[in-house]
């Protein structure tokens, strides 16, 4: 993400995702975060309660963990607003 200029990066992601895409549609989140369980709780508690599919994984010193999380959104303001609450937790890097 340009953290320079994140309106402009979510104006662009939302252009992509409307010409890519019909909605709504199933989108993919990756994100990385540090192995602590509070913030790996929190991106699940995010997603609770929208059918999501989440997958976790500690890379192989167990420093860190990878989510992946797949969920069914109506549109792409939907997609860019989880992108948001995630960016609210510190330390999370978004793929």
């Amino acid at each position: 993400m340009d953290e320079n200029n994140p309106v402009e990066f979510y104006k662009k992601l939302k252009e992509q995702l409307e010409a890519t895409s019909k909605w709504p549609s199933n989108y993919l989140y990756k994100f990385i975060v540090k192995s602590e369980t509070d913030k790996v709780d929190k991106i699940h508690k995010i997603f609770d309660n929208m059918r999501a599919v989440i997958n976790s994984k500690k890379s192989k010193n167990g420093k860190y963990t990878s989510i992946s999380i797949t969920v069914n959104l109506r549109d792409p303001d939907d997609v860019i607003k989880k992108y948001k609450e995630v960016g609210e937790i510190e330390g999370v890097i978004s793929l």
